[in-house]
């Protein structure tokens, strides 16, 4: 996507010029009269200085760091996980993570659809369903934070030193206590991408479920299993964050 915007700009700035200085379009030319001259010399100057802001900006510079905690739509949670592709010892939860936050999108927006079909947006059984679904979507961006919040403060050139345990000089006891400190942070890593998996089946088996049924009682919502599933989930993530 840089690549073509950088591009487009090119182009952009070159048929200005080509119009500028050609003859047959508005013959501003270099060599002419002292204003000719001059108007053709700034746009030359005008144009690289805009390309060589255009490249710095497109690839050199650092992109700004969000804290997580301002971390809100979409987006921002595939832009904040983006910035940790190239730490190598965890780019397999990072792409897991990224596929997730895909289909959690693509998911959301058949469930929606499905209950836009199916029921009116003012009746119990929509509302039931949409407050489920809210409840579980907000449940899984919130194990993408905690991840993100992990992988902040992840110091990978200490990760492979300890487990390529080339630190001799420290006492046996101390390695095993850093190796036992960076197996609990991926397996922290792993149970949160697996709470995620776990959401996405459900509102798989969710959106089945509905498609299956030919009506709805406000009482039987509840009775469902995967809805009975669902608020257990929830219900047993809120205790362990408290």
């Amino acid at each position: 996507m840089r690549y073509i915007k950088f591009l487009g700009l090119v182009l952009g700035v070159l048929a200005i010029n080509i119009l500028v200085l050609s003859p047959g379009f508005l013959g501003v030319e270099i060599g002419g009269s002292a204003l000719s001259t001059a108007f053709g010399v700034t746009l030359l100057v005008a144009s690289a200085i805009l390309l060589l802001y255009a490249s710095y900006v497109l690839f050199f510079k650092q992109p700004e760091v969000r804290p997580v905690k301002q971390i809100a739509t979409h987006e921002d949670y595939v832009e904040a996980l983006n910035r940790y592709k190239h730490v190598k010892s965890l780019e397999e939860y990072i792409n897991l993570a990224l596929e997730q936050l895909e289909r959690m999108l693509k998911k959301r927006a058949t469930l929606l659809n499905v209950l836009n079909q199916r029921f009116d947006a003012q009746e119990l059984s929509y509302k039931k369903f949409s407050s489920v679904t809210y409840e579980v979507e907000k449940l899984f961006y919130l194990n993408i934070k905690s991840i993100l919040n992990r992988i902040s403060v992840f110091d990978e050139s200490e990760f492979l030193s300890v487990m390529g345990k080339k630190q001799s000089k420290f006492s046996q006891e101390i390695l095993q206590e850093k190796m036992n400190l960076y197996n609990d942070y991926l397996s922290f890593m792993k149970s949160s991408l697996g709470t995620n998996e776990e959401i996405l089946l459900k509102l798989d088996k969710l959106m089945i479920e509905i498609s299956r049924l030919d009506s709805f009682e406000p009482g039987d919502i509840d009775n469902m299993p995967c809805m009975q599933e669902i608020d257990s989930l929830i219900k047993q993530t809120k205790l362990y964050k408290q």
